[in-house]
């Protein structure tokens, strides 16, 4: 039953109404890489690190959230240029509620984004049901050139969030092997 599968009784609400519509570095994929093998996402592609200041032991901050106590910005993010990549693009995905995207963006040249960076339309919180956790992963896709369009719609189950991943593998052009690799990190909010 969607119902209950929403994020929160908001997102409950809005899935049963109406569906939610470079400085030249060496590529840090070496050994240090964080390993992507258990992620069904991203497993196929090299790993670089991103990190965020948003995130303290593991949680995401309440800023982040689009809740009362929060202000839905959307998380800090940092990473080192990755050799190659002309754009960069992300998703964040409720990894508990049926694959909810929470955050898409594209277009991306900086490779360090401040706490709000995102606007809106790209960016709708973490907001799970009172007293329920839930994991949510930010995925960084560097990407050789832009791609025609990044698939999925914000603030909603997205149950073909692969799908949508994979096609930035074909650049705008049609060409395939866009994806040069992947950088993700992964913290849990708790609903109020």
């Amino acid at each position: 039953m969607l119902a209950s599968a929403g994020c929160s009784t908001q997102e409950t609400a809005a899935v049963t109404e109406a569906p939610a519509a470079p400085v030249e570095t060496e590529a840090p994929v070496a050994e240090a890489a964080p390993d992507n093998s258990d992620d069904i996402f991203v497993s196929a592609y090299p790993a670089f690190e991103v990190t965020s200041q948003s995130l303290h032991d593991g949680k995401w901050d309440e800023v982040t959230a689009n809740t009362v106590a929060g202000k839905n910005a959307s998380p800090e993010l940092s990473w080192e240029p990755v050799e190659g990549a002309s754009t960069y693009v992300i998703y964040m995905i409720d990894l508990d509620t049926a694959y909810f995207i929470h955050w898409k963006s594209s277009d991306i040249i900086e490779t360090s984004l401040p706490e709000g960076w995102a606007p809106s339309l790209d960016y709708v919180g973490p907001y799970p049901p009172p007293g329920s956790t839930h994991k949510y992963t930010v995925y960084v896709f560097a990407l050789k050139n832009p791609v025609e369009r990044v698939k999925g719609g914000v603030n909603g189950i997205s149950p073909k969030v692969q799908e949508f991943m994979d096609s930035l593998d074909t650049d705008a052009s049609g060409n395939t092997g866009n994806i040069i690799a992947v950088g993700r990190v992964t913290g849990n909010f708790t609903g109020k």
